[in-house]
């Protein structure tokens, strides 16, 4: 709709020097039938003292400063390769560290892409101005080899039209990683997914607790009945259920790193070839309770999965995968809260049609109702959420992507019924924004998505990934928007003012 959505703020483009640092192993990388790993730490060992003192401090020196303490990340580093050294052989500290070194790169989380955003609340609302509003934004971070990773910004809205992001510079970190509590209903769920139900399966499950950790897990499995152990599938059982809970972790970052330093870097074979497109909501319970989750999309190479990350404060997180048929597909969006007493979201499970599911009390997303289909000529190929419904006084407003011709992406709007969401009110009927004549070029051209936006002031913000390239914001008048939409068959006309 020509002029209804308009782009302020500042454009965010990819920085190459935000960078995190991750073990090297030479060789590892090549068509090689063994590593170069024991040929240099024996090289490293051979340096003379004031080499090998020169070269660390010159390292130090030169990468300190783009980095969380260096130092101990050697150290780390150095912990994964010691079995390489000769258990006759005791390193000094500083030969450990300069070990480290030579097996750690750095690595340009950015440096290709930075698209795909969402945007919800930031936890701290402290030191603002009338109108302002503190806001987190979630993006898609793509680097070498097309590698994704989650990573944040911090903006204010308001006054007005004005959006200000916050200085993003500084040293980033991916945080540690942290033993995890597992919950049973959830691991049931996945092995349903996966045809895993059966009597190997349902012992070991029947003996964990409701909330179990990975050594509750080996001690179910060592009690396993012997004759059990002998049936044909319990071996590929037994390495489903490890697998299973390995797909779930927690990681935690420092009180002081600020937000948008934070990143989340993928942490298990199912995110080993990225974590895209997170969509982040705040989400209430219903009970007075809230916290942030991120629907995003665990892609290993060859499969992707729908997963989501679970939050209080944004400093802590839990990853776990989500099961059901509805989770089987990209851009699973989660309503800010129950409705009607139901857990609900948005999704795609057909590749091409908005569709309703529910959770149920096994954790398992069911069978989609189809919300949406391609029916207008700017949609045709496909259409999809951009983020979690919004809640407002007219209803659930659902911004939207669709596919046309020449696989142009542009953004669109449905609304829901406030206590039916199965029921499609209105929708727009021509794009809210397209890709202008600056956007059109891009990693992935001729696309504008977004994974997410909200209400302020009267208002609606969207962030929004231009060519898979960069990120712009639009803000619209959210009775302007609502008074644009026409609609559907059966429904009374808006009443907007």
């Amino acid at each position: 709709m020509t002029g209804l959505a308009v782009r302020v703020g500042p454009i965010l483009t990819p920085d190459p020097s935000r960078v995190i640092i991750k073990l090297f192993v030479p060789g590892e990388d090549a068509a090689q039938t063994r590593t170069r790993a024991a040929g240099l730490i024996e090289r490293i060992t051979l340096l003379g003292d004031d080499e090998a003192t020169d070269m660390l401090q010159q390292t130090l020196r030169r990468y300190g400063g783009r980095h969380h303490d260096l130092e101990s990340t050697f150290a780390h580093h150095y912990d994964l390769v010691r079995h390489r050294i000769p258990r006759d052989i005791d390193l000094p500290l500083l030969a450990r560290l300069l070990v480290g070194a030579y097996f750690s790169h750095e690595y340009a989380v950015e440096a290709a892409a930075l698209c795909n955003p969402s945007m919800a609340p930031h936890p701290d609302q402290s030191g603002l101005g009338p109108e302002q509003f503190r806001v987190v934004i979630s993006m898609r971070q793509i680097g070498e080899g097309h590698l994704s990773s989650i990573g944040f910004a911090t903006a204010v809205l308001g006054p007005g039209t004005d959006l200000t992001v916050s200085d993003r510079r500084g040293p980033l970190t991916t945080g540690r990683r942290l033993d995890t509590r597992h919950r049973r209903d959830t691991l049931a769920a996945g092995l349903t997914d996966d045809e895993y139900d059966n009597e190997v399966s349902a012992t070991v499950l029947r003996s964990l607790p409701e909330h179990f950790d990975d050594h509750d897990l080996e001690r179910a499995l060592a009690c396993l009945p012997a004759d059990l152990l002998t049936r044909t599938t319990t071996q590929t059982t037994l390495e489903r259920l490890r697998r299973a809970i390995g797909f779930e972790y927690a990681v935690t970052f420092p009180a002081d790193v600020p937000l948008d330093r934070r990143v989340l870097w993928p942490s298990t074979a199912a995110e080993s070839n990225g974590m895209e497109d997170a969509r982040l909501v705040r989400v209430s319970d219903g009970d007075g309770d809230s916290g942030y989750r991120a629907t995003y999309t665990a892609y290993d190479g060859r499969h992707v999965r729908s997963h989501m990350l679970t939050s209080d404060d944004l400093s802590n997180f839990h990853a776990t995968p989500l099961h059901g048929p509805a989770a089987v597909n990209k851009g699973m969006a989660l309503f800010p809260r129950p409705v009607g007493g139901r857990t609900l979201a948005l999704c795609r499970s057909d590749g091409e049609t908005i569709g309703l599911t529910t959770l149920d009390r096994h954790n398992r997303w069911q069978q989609a109702v189809p919300l949406h289909i391609p029916h207008r000529a700017w949609e045709l190929i496909q259409t999809g959420n951009c983020g979690s419904p919004i809640e407002t006084a007219y209803g659930w407003l659902v911004i939207t992507h669709g596919v046309g011709p020449m696989r142009e992406y542009v953004i669109g709007a449905i609304l829901l019924d406030l206590d039916h969401p199965h029921l499609v009110i209105s929708e727009l009927p021509g794009p809210l924004l397209t890709p202008d004549a600056t956007e059109r070029e891009g990693y992935v051209p001729n696309v504008v998505y977004s994974c997410g936006g909200l209400v302020h002031a009267g208002a609606l913000w969207l962030p929004y990934g231009a060519g898979d390239t960069r990120i712009g914001f639009a803000h619209v008048q959210l009775t302007a928007l609502i008074g644009a939409m026409r609609r559907r068959h059966g429904h009374a006309a808006l009443s907007v003012g």
